[in-house]
């Protein structure tokens, strides 16, 4: 244990509190880990921050000697949700302090010219985004939120930034399911005019991985006055966000911002329109024949059409 207790020293200039957190991890459950993960743990506890953000759990396990298994089996012994968990508290502080282009510099330097290795690392950290937002589901809310969707007269889907995909996205396949729905991605004032449009019927989706700005409390407050229902999609704003929607739903951020920030969210919103879906199917199946039909309409040149 004196390894980690050194390690522990040596790193203690970074400041890092989820660091803090896995080295009193490792000495407060020692005891209790096996050999094998006694040095994964040491090995975790020496580790910088960078290191834990840009790596996947194989390659920690092969820089390590072990495999990947025992490195997320070591980091859920010490009650530290994994390594997606691990890597989201440090991002928190770490992405606060570097900045943009250092983080780039960074994610590129880990990856090198290997095209081999960026395909594997992008898929790695995608696999590991799903797995751990998967994990963190709440089916008791993702209940309430597919009814309040299904009972919605219009969808008022809003997001900003490169949140707008999950947006766009679960707007635009409401629609085909023939459900009213609209993507507004509207800052300052033009978003008064967008919010005069909103009724007690409603519901607004709003999908704020972990920035709150004033447009976004604005929508939520628009939507208490004139009785909408509202729905969160975010990563850091869970507990804050508790008390001021009907629903709020856990997609987790990308820490390292290698894949897409909207990832987690838009396939989170993938399970709720699918869900609403099943309790109307033939709604949706009408609304995707016609949907059908119009494309093919489309597609046919201007001599047919005439013919027709």
């Amino acid at each position: 244990m004196a390894d980690t207790r050194e390690s522990r020293a040596g790193h203690e200039e970074n400041g890092n509190p989820a660091l803090a957190r896995l080295r009193s991890a490792v000495r407060d459950n020692w005891e209790t880990l096996t050999p094998a993960e006694r040095n994964a743990a040491q090995h975790l506890a020496r580790a910088s921050a960078e290191q834990l953000l840009f790596a996947s759990a194989q390659d920690l396990g092969t820089a390590m000697g072990t495999s990947s298994a025992t490195i997320v089996r070591t980091l859920q012994r010490l009650g530290l949700g994994g390594l997606s968990g691990l890597k989201r508290d440090i991002a928190a502080d770490f992405n606060a302090d570097v900045a943009p282009e250092d983080r780039l510099r960074q994610r590129i330097a880990r990856v090198g010219q290997d095209l081999d290795g960026v395909v594997a690392r992008v898929y790695d950290e995608a696999a590991e985004r799903l797995e751990h937002g998967r994990a963190g589901v709440d089916h008791d809310r993702f209940r309430s939120a597919v009814e309040l969707l299904a009972r919605a007269e219009e969808v008022f889907a809003y997001a900003v930034g490169a949140s707008e995909l999950a947006g766009r996205h679960i707007a635009l396949r409401l629609n085909r399911m023939g459900r009213r729905a609209r993507f507004v991605g509207a800052t300052g004032f033009t978003l008064a005019d967008e919010l005069l449009h909103l009724r007690g019927g409603d519901v607004v989706v709003l999908c704020v991985p972990g920035r709150m700005l004033r447009d976004m409390e604005v929508v939520l407050e628009r939507a208490r006055l004139v009785g909408a229902h509202t729905i969160v999609v975010t990563d850091e704003l869970v507990e804050r966000l508790a008390d001021d929607a009907d629903v709020v739903l856990y997609a987790p951020h990308t820490p390292a911002g290698i894949t897409a920030e909207s990832l987690a969210a838009i396939v989170l919103c993938d399970a709720l329109l699918l869900a609403v879906a099943s309790l109307d199917e033939g709604r949706s199946i009408e609304h995707s024949h016609q949907l059908t039909v119009l494309r093919g309409q489309l597609l046919q040149p201007k001599e047919s059409r005439q013919r027709r």
